[in-house]
């Protein structure tokens, strides 16, 4: 039977890739490590907490010890634990150069050791930087512009490092804004769905114009089972959604589908090194076979939907996170006054 480790997997992304994994894979076994950091939550698998295949370790990929255990009999491992939020790099960068490179860098000396089948590294389209026009290909330079897509940058760079050097076979996958079910409620939707529902203001950077390609998680998920099978050793390969749209465009849709209205947007001033636009070639991938399948439209509602139906998962982390809830006021709160999650 095989067996994954699953890193991060109680958080946005990795819990559903969980899901996705023992729904999809009968003969699958699931070791899930992950540190339960702020966005890592247990309640992300709730449905599946009873599952025989589904182990949980609570530990961080920084500790030497607890990923040596958890990697025991895994032949596969999917990397996706991480700090994330570009607005919390902004405050502070330490946690994040030490689980993006430093983290990365325990999983694949412990990989290396046991001779693991496959690698998986989760990286991000932000290590490209901005682009004006055209999309990225896999072979263009990085160019992180914050601290967040910087250790991303790193550990993508380490990943492949240890496949040039040691051979470890290493896919690393570049992936577009992942949104859908699960997300933590700091980033674009579901901040701006959940403040719409009590209507609060959103407050959107700028002029609303960076671009973004949105990719539901659910394809996402399916694109990396897919590149365990098929992906090539030492390769890097960008998903996308295809769904290029602009932070206002998308702002606007969330309130026309909650039949909100408009006037809840409020403008904010940019945050400092705001990347314009991303854009993904993810024509590598597609050549394999691999494509979305899941129309932007149609998945932006299913998500919407998805934290109307469930305030008692989102409403106790608003209450609860108080650094994000400190870091929202001292933001917006000249702006928005009293209206700080």
């Amino acid at each position: 039977m095989r067996r994954i480790l699953v890193t991060g997997g109680c958080g946005f992304i990795g819990s559903n890739f969980v899901r996705h994994v023992l729904m999809s894979h009968p003969g699958v076994e699931v070791v899930n490590l992950d540190a339960l950091t702020y966005a890592g939550r247990l309640e992300n698998l709730a449905d599946v907490a009873d599952d025989p295949r589904h182990t949980f370790v609570h530990g961080d990929i920084c500790d030497a010890e607890v990923v040596s255990r958890a990697m025991e009999g895994c032949d596969t491992v999917v990397n996706f634990a991480a700090e994330t939020h570009v607005d919390r790099s902004l405050l502070g960068a330490g946690h994040f150069i030490q689980t993006d490179c430093y983290g990365v860098w325990v999983l694949l000396e412990e990989a290396r050791r046991r001779g693991v089948e496959r690698f998986i590294q989760i990286s991000t389209d932000e290590v490209y930087g901005s682009i004006e026009s055209g999309s990225f290909t896999e072979t263009d330079p990085l160019m992180p512009r914050n601290p967040y897509s910087a250790s991303k940058a790193g550990g993508d760079r380490i990943a492949y490092s240890f496949w040039a050097s040691h051979g470890v076979p290493v896919v690393i996958t570049r992936a577009s804004n992942n949104f859908g079910p699960y997300q933590y409620p700091e980033k674009l939707v579901p901040l701006f769905v959940t403040n719409a529902l009590a209507d609060l203001p959103l407050p959107l950077y700028g002029d609303g114009g960076n671009v973004r390609d949105w990719l539901f998680v659910e394809d996402h998920c399916r694109a990396i089972d897919f590149l365990i099978e098929r992906g090539e050793p030492g390769e890097v390969y960008n998903i996308a959604g295809g769904n290029e749209r602009t932070n206002l465009e998308v702002t606007r849709m969330i309130l026309d589908v909650l039949d909100k209205p408009h006037d809840l947007i409020r403008f904010v001033t940019d945050r400092p090194g705001h990347d314009r636009r991303y854009s993904l070639d993810a024509g590598k991938l597609a050549r394999l076979g691999f494509e979305p399948a899941t129309r932007f439209e149609e998945a932006l509602e299913r998500t919407i939907r998805w934290y109307v139906d469930s305030p008692g998962w989102w409403r106790p982390i608003r209450e609860q996170d108080e650094e994000f809830a400190a870091y929202y006021q001292r933001q917006y709160g000249d702006r928005l006054g009293d209206a700080s999650p």
